[in-house]
């Protein structure tokens, strides 16, 4: 039976994953406007290091439980009395998800499931679910082709990108595309083992909603960065990457030709939108992009980041690309303004100080060239 009733302050709300770089900064936004908050949260060493230890910015009022979300025990712990679940728990690198297969299926989707499983086999209050999930589920944005009209093309051949054709053409005409805002309702085209998790993750949510009547909210996060992000994890977050290589002394690894199209949200904005996806009214399951709305290019995020260190434009360019990468995507937020209410309110060059400036004062710890020889050594870079 579906419960729509509104929550109110004081409702517990548990955050699979909180710990992290958007779980805790939701935790503090929950705490702030009266809610309670409960974290479920591995501390997986990727994330916070070998240490494991919970990061200092954990709110004390918080109510911590170190466990995993494909541990059932662990789980139907965690949701006695809750009233709501942000399921944030994942593993979220791109490039590793094309050699680490069983590790992100079995996070990702065995995780989501075991979730709902244990929501389908126990008496509980949830009364709404949040899922984070990813612009990766589109692929490829979508395309204006002059002559064709709209066009959501394929994936880029890997011919094309052995031969530094970085740009995407018309399937039928072979013109060149310009890139448009991608909507919701553009066909989902997962080209990387993390983007199919992702959309796994939303159909299971989806058949749950509707069998068993919880409200439930998809967001589909673009490329999110900001204050807390893994500086030391290499395989996520390009912001949290770049600042780390030129605080080290570094140059910023540019792929293809820099000119690659991004929707860059802050942390900040994302954690609005997972607050208004809470307030959400809804009988089903409802799904919203969560960006910024504009087109920017790597180059401009790594010339932002320099500018902010008052370091040199060092920039290596090798022609190299990784499999799974697309060209182009960034967000059409008109249906998350007219029935979420989102919008975006920090500004890209306001965001990247507030990131730069807080790095700063972080343990730092540069393993993109690991992660590049992990990727070179499986022929997908």
């Amino acid at each position: 039976m579906t419960n729509n009733s509104s929550l109110v302050p004081g409702s517990l709300i548990l955050i699979t994953g909180g710990a992290g770089f958007i779980g805790s900064h939701t935790c503090d936004a929950l705490l702030t406007s009266g809610y309670r908050v409960r974290v479920l949260d591995s501390l997986d060493p990727q994330v916070h290091g070998k240490e494991r230890k919970l990061p200092a910015w954990i709110d004390r009022r918080v109510e911590f439980y170190q466990g995993d979300v494909r541990c059932r025990d662990d789980l139907a712990r965690a949701i006695a009395g809750v009233d709501a679940i942000c399921h944030f728990a994942a593993q979220t690198g791109v490039g590793q998800s094309m050699y680490e297969i069983h590790s992100y299926c079995d996070v990702n989707v065995g995780g989501t499931a075991m979730l709902l499983d244990v929501l389908a086999n126990s008496d509980h209050g949830v009364r709404r679910i949040i899922l984070s999930s990813s612009r990766a589920v589109y692929g490829e944005g979508a395309y204006l082709c002059p002559a064709c009209g709209p066009v959501f093309p394929p994936l880029r051949s890997r011919a094309a990108l052995e031969g530094s054709e970085w740009r995407i053409f018309c399937p039928s005409c072979c013109e060149p595309l310009e890139p448009l805002p991608t909507a919701e309702g553009k066909p989902l085209a997962p080209i990387s083992v993390y983007a199919e998790t992702k959309r796994v993750q939303e159909e299971l949510l989806r058949i749950f909603s509707a069998t068993y009547g919880i409200p439930s909210v998809v967001l589909r996060y673009f490329n999110v960065y900001g204050t807390r992000q893994a500086l030391g994890n290499p395989y996520t977050g390009i912001g949290a990457i770049f600042v780390t290589r030129r605080l080290s002394g570094s140059p910023i690894a540019i792929y293809e030709d820099g000119l690659q199209g991004r929707d860059f949200v802050n942390v900040r904005d994302v954690v609005q939108a997972n607050l208004l996806a809470l307030a959400h009214v809804t009988s089903g399951c409802d799904v919203f992009n969560i960006g910024s709305g504009e087109r920017l290019t790597v180059l401009d995020l790594a010339r932002h980041v320099c500018r902010e260190l008052a370091t040199p434009e060092e920039f290596l360019y090798q022609g190299q690309f990784r499999v799974g990468d697309i060209r182009d995507c960034f967000a059409d937020l008109t249906k998350s303004r007219s029935e979420l209410g989102y919008e975006p309110a920090v500004p890209f060059a306001a965001g990247v100080a507030e990131l730069v400036s807080w790095a700063r004062g972080e343990r730092r710890d540069d393993r993109l060239e690991e992660a590049e020889s992990a990727l070179r050594v499986r022929n997908l870079m």
